[in-house]
């Protein structure tokens, strides 16, 4: 492992206790444990209201009887240039996504661009045709925007924040609230090819096999899940933090137990490789186009079957059960047949990832 490897893990890992931080660290940022202490300290206090409580990636609401959802999210990924993608395709599918895991269908997004004095215009131009392109596959538009510019050193090259509008057509409700024991746990594919992509750039790593980002827009494939049956409870994208946390915040968010199987978590040969050579657990990397459903036991195998004939989900795998017990903690069967707990991290194994 490189010597700047070690310095971002190290920088992005903090001591114990985690409550007495006096200042921002970068494990803020990762999603687990300091991300949640944060929110629950800070934010939720500050902004107390009940569409902001649910703790989902979005807010579902109603205006003149009809059932919409507003997101935000804002995108930081260094390199802005990554194999499979670019922070535009990223800006554009994260936030598709963020409404699709509401069931809605997204229509519009507003983007702010923060651009760090010397940045390429050539590259804001390469960045803005990506974010086109992946609107116009996405079937959204852009529709307002704002520009600030920071002084040199202080932008890392550019910052976008996205908000998202989609409307819910159909009568669901898709909340990280509303797992219950017996659903069943289904991942749309293979995990952790957006944050090893991420690395292997920014560290000109070569490993064996191409790893590209998985970024992609979601929403068909939510709705074709939907056809199969309105019994979907819950929907997240394991974006920073990765399977590993998502599970975790539902698990709390439902106040439920979860167990999950080591052997049906699908992880490439290239990813689990590059893992294993950085010291880094697959279960927590970044991923920018899969999804976690949590389903009702009976409508389970017609709806894996739906993501198993989308091109989005055809590796779609049945990876475990929400439980009664052990509340709310994961637990996985390992594949030599013991199990471990799967806990929130305190920081995060990779900083700067979407």
């Amino acid at each position: 492992m490189s010597e700047r490897i070690k310095g971002e893990l190290l920088s992005a890992a903090c001591p114990l206790p985690l409550a007495n931080h006096q200042q921002i660290v970068l494990g803020h940022g990762s999603g687990g444990k300091l991300t949640s202490d944060l929110v629950q300290k800070i934010f939720l206090p500050a902004f107390d209201n009940p569409y902001l409580a649910r703790l989902d990636d979005q807010a579902v609401f109603e205006l003149a009887g009809t059932r919409l959802a507003l997101t935000t999210d804002s995108y930081v990924v260094t390199p802005i240039f990554f194999p499979g993608g670019d922070i535009g395709r990223l800006a554009v599918n994260g936030t598709v996504n963020d409404l699709a895991m509401s069931g809605a269908r997204p229509l519009h997004i507003a983007a702010a661009f923060i651009l760090e004095e010397g940045l390429a215009t050539s590259d804001l131009e390469r960045i803005a045709g990506s974010m086109q392109a992946a609107a116009d596959e996405a079937g959204v538009s852009v529709v307002t925007g704002d520009t600030k510019v920071v002084n040199r050193g202080k932008g890392d090259q550019v910052f976008i924040t996205t908000t998202g509008l989609g409307i819910i057509e159909k009568p669901v409700a898709i909340s990280a609230d509303r797992a219950r024991p017996g659903d069943k746990i289904l991942l749309s594919g293979f995990i952790g090819d957006h944050g090893i992509a991420i690395l292997s750039q920014r560290e000109n790593l070569e490993f064996e096999g191409a790893i590209e980002s998985d970024t992609a827009a979601l929403h068909t494939l939510v709705a074709a899940m939907l056809e199969a049956s309105p019994e979907i409870h819950c929907l997240r994208d394991p974006t920073r933090g990765g399977v590993a946390t998502t599970l975790n915040e539902i698990a709390a968010r439902s106040k439920v137990g979860m167990e999950i199987q080591e052997r049906e978590i699908p992880v490439r040969e290239s990813v689990k490789g590059a893992c294993e050579i950085l010291g880094l657990d697959p279960l927590y990397v970044a991923n920018e186009g899969k999804l976690i459903a949590i389903v009702a036991p009976e409508a389970a195998a017609a709806v894996l079957d739906k993501m198993r004939a989308h091109p989005l989900g055809r590796d779609a795998r049945l990876v475990g059960t929400v439980v009664a017990e052990h509340t709310p903690l994961v637990l996985m069967k390992t594949e030599i047949g013991g199990s471990r707990i799967v806990d929130l991290m305190i920081s995060e194994q990779l900083p700067r990832i979407c």
